[in-house]
């Protein structure tokens, strides 16, 4: 494995991150702007799996800034505090209570919101006090209503002059990112215009990111599917229209299945993708058949409760965490992009544990923001002015340090190509076009949705 990164802007594959990084996330620290390398970070959330995960990236990354761990749980912020170190506080807050966010806001420069679940909320009570209070702002929002919700308050924040990044974690997150990418050097490199864009992704047990991706997972079971097709809207059932994708070396194929996720709408909407579908999927298998099983005998009314799928949760999480104790906690990103003109690019993401993943993306979309990144104005962040093009190989190498591949701009047909050669064993026959012995079923492989 190399531990190197080509331009992205050579259109050429990167890969693979190595042993080294993986041992040692924070081999390459950041030397933030003067006026903001002592800023004030708080992490809403910061008690749980998500806001932990992303506290402890940003010490790590930027060991000057100081770091508030914002929680309920004055007994878990301490401990937070206890493993961050000197630059670090704790700070009990209601994320519900618009009073308590803006005094909580008024002495930090930046605040990080991961205390979902985000489904089903009817505010953004964060955002708004953060605007009110003139604090920079991001998200790991990863539902479709709360994305739009917070995006239409981007003249709001342009009038106080502060920048906002909502969806801005790992997936929604640096797969917008990697999919602007892929977009981006198709169209400059002429070669087709972009006409399909679909995100795979992949999650082994619960990704040990605990009960929040839970309640996530059984709140998006009861959301209509929203994906595009050659321009037009369609809904589609969830955890429906399954297919097998191949994540690569660490993860192999896996099946993935419909969901409504927020990077499905943005993508088509900023990236201008006529045909654009998200799918999710996990590990051991029965968990899938378990998510199918939930989507054909509850209503969908109980699965949009939240205090009702609360109940699932507890219910559900002593036998989920013993079972991740087997499964592990791999993630894997895959966003495949196709052309006008028959050309497919890819891009991926694997790493061993998701739950020291999720914080490095997260912290790399803050550190971006206190570099000058983002403008005023709350954005997704494919759009340049979230993540402005040239800011965004310094995200994705920060973000994709530990993994066990990343990849960005490979030509489909090469990634085919190294499939087929590790599997030279299995019943095949020669390719006509390449001379390569390819798996019948790759060769046969149809484009979809």
């Amino acid at each position: 494995m190399a531990a190197f990164l080509l331009p992205l802007n050579t259109a050429t594959a990167v890969a693979v991150a190595s042993a080294k990084t993986a041992e040692n996330p924070n081999v390459s620290g950041v030397q933030l702007p003067d006026k903001t390398r002592n800023s004030r970070v708080l992490v809403l959330g910061g008690t749980g799996r998500v806001g932990g995960s992303t506290a402890t990236a940003l010490s790590k990354l930027c060991p000057d800034l100081r770091i508030v761990v914002g929680g309920r749980n004055r007994e878990k912020g301490a401990s937070m505090v206890a493993t961050l170190g000197k630059n670090s506080e704790f700070a009990e807050i209601d994320v519900n209570n618009k009073d308590s966010l803006e005094a909580a806001l008024s002495d930090v420069d930046l605040v990080v919101h991961a205390a979902g679940p985000f489904q089903q909320a009817q505010k953004c009570t964060v955002l708004e006090a953060a605007i009110e209070t003139q604090t920079a702002y991001l998200d790991v929002c990863d539902d479709t209503s709360y994305a739009f919700r917070a995006k239409s308050f981007k003249d709001r924040a342009v009038s106080a002059n502060i920048p906002a990044i909502t969806t801005g974690g790992i997936y929604p997150g640096v797969s917008n990112v990697m999919a602007a990418e892929l977009v981006r050097a198709a169209r400059s490199e002429n070669k087709g215009e972009p006409e399909r864009l679909r995100f795979s992704y992949y999650t082994a047990g619960s990704g040990g990111a605990g009960p929040t991706i839970l309640a996530t997972s059984f709140l998006l079971l009861g959301e209509e599917v929203v994906a595009y097709n050659k321009g037009q809207k369609i809904k589609l059932k969830p955890y429906t229209g399954m297919l097998n994708v191949d994540f690569g070396k660490g993860i192999g194929k896996r099946d993935v299945y419909l969901l409504n996720l927020p990077e499905v709408r943005s993508a088509h909407e900023v990236l201008e993708v006529p045909t654009v579908s998200a799918r999710f999927g996990t590990a051991p298998f029965f968990w899938n058949w378990g998510m199918e099983a939930m989507t054909n005998l509850l209503p969908a009314e109980y699965l949009r409760d939240r205090s009702k799928v609360q109940q699932l949760v507890e219910w559900f999480d002593p036998l989920v965490r013993a079972v991740d104790g087997i499964a592990g906690e791999r993630v894997s990103m895959r966003v495949d992009l196709e052309c006008t003109n028959g050309r497919s690019t890819i891009a991926l993401f694997s790493h061993r544990r998701l739950s020291v993943a999720v914080g490095n993306a997260t912290a790399a979309f803050a550190v971006a923001i206190l570099e000058g990144s983002t403008q005023p104005g709350v954005w997704f962040p494919e759009e340049p002015e979230g993540i402005a093009v040239e800011a965004r190989e310094d995200l994705l190498k920060r973000a994709a340090q530990g993994t066990i591949a990343f990849v960005m701009n490979k030509s489909k047909r090469a990634w085919i190509r190294n499939i087929c050669m590790r599997m030279l064993e299995t019943e095949s026959h020669v390719d006509r076009f390449s001379g390569f012995r390819f798996p019948k079923c790759i060769r046969n492989a149809g484009n979809y949705m």
